[in-house]
């Protein structure tokens, strides 16, 4: 078994003030996003300036935090929410979904691409190889705040985390997910995408990796204690999450390459 590192989740405090490491992996996340999207831009021919490359991490920022928190209260706390709307803004309480937040990214490049008279697959093209690196420093940050574990393990990797009331040897599931969702991720989208590729095919490909690796490592992550498994004893809500992603993404690879219709401005 492996020690882990347990350091102290608030990164800089001064007074009341206090910054979580968690916080500054998205601001990481975002930071490198925006500096990969204004490295393609000067190579994109025009079809992107440094303007637009900034305006749409700030859409998708929006996007994220508000499509996360409440993609987590319908998807993991409807009843709650239902007993008591006002968990939807007790932020400090934390909850954030992926799905959610990819929602509600969606919904905010749909206002970024009508701003700027774009197409929105061709802005989630543009934007989807960028996306591993805010999921990577989301994974580190969970990681070190010692949050979303894995499932009880006797592997020679095994951490017991310090948060876990029951203390047992767990597998790292979130340093698996940023190696998959993170590290992999990124590199199958950024080499997929060096050269252009026909519209609908980046973001297919984003959906149907992301969709293969959140539904492997859910085998090995504990679920979510309010709803634990939903059928046959193993399959969790980030799996039945997954599952359509990994359909449509399929489809949009495949019907991408055979319209084979290319960006435009």
């Amino acid at each position: 078994m492996i020690s882990y590192p347990d350091i102290d989740p608030i990164a800089v405090s001064i007074g009341p003030i206090a910054v979580h490491w968690y916080g500054i992996m998205y601001l990481i996340g975002f930071a490198g996003a925006y500096l990969l999207g204004i490295y393609r831009a000067k190579r994109s021919n025009g079809l992107w300036t440094p303007e637009m490359v900034s305006d749409a991490i700030f859409y998708g920022a929006m996007g994220v935090i508000f499509g996360g928190r409440i993609g987590y209260i319908l998807f993991y706390q409807f009843p709650a929410f239902i007993d008591n709307p006002l968990i939807m803004v007790r932020i400090w309480e934390g909850g954030m979904s992926f799905h959610g937040g990819l929602l509600g990214v969606i919904v905010a490049l749909l206002f970024f691409a009508r701003r700027y008279k774009k197409n929105l697959v061709d802005v989630t093209d543009f934007i989807a190889p960028f996306v591993p690196v805010g999921l990577g420093a989301g994974r580190l940050g969970n990681f070190i705040g010692g949050e979303l574990w894995g499932k009880q393990t006797d592997v020679s990797w095994a951490m017991i985390f310090p948060n876990d009331p029951l203390q047992l040897a767990r597998h790292p599931s979130q340093l698996y997910q940023f190696a998959l969702e993170g590290v992999a991720l990124f590199c199958i989208l950024w080499f997929f995408s060096k050269k252009s590729k026909p519209r609908f095919c980046v973001s297919g490909m984003f959906l149907l990796c992301y969709g293969i690796f959140r539904i492997l490592v859910e085998f090995v992550r504990e679920p979510d204690a309010q709803i634990g498994y939903l059928a046959f004893g193993w399959v969790t809500q980030g799996q039945v999450l997954s599952l359509p992603m990994v359909v449509i993404g399929a489809g949009l690879v495949i019907y991408g390459f055979k319209m084979k219709v290319f960006p435009k401005h």
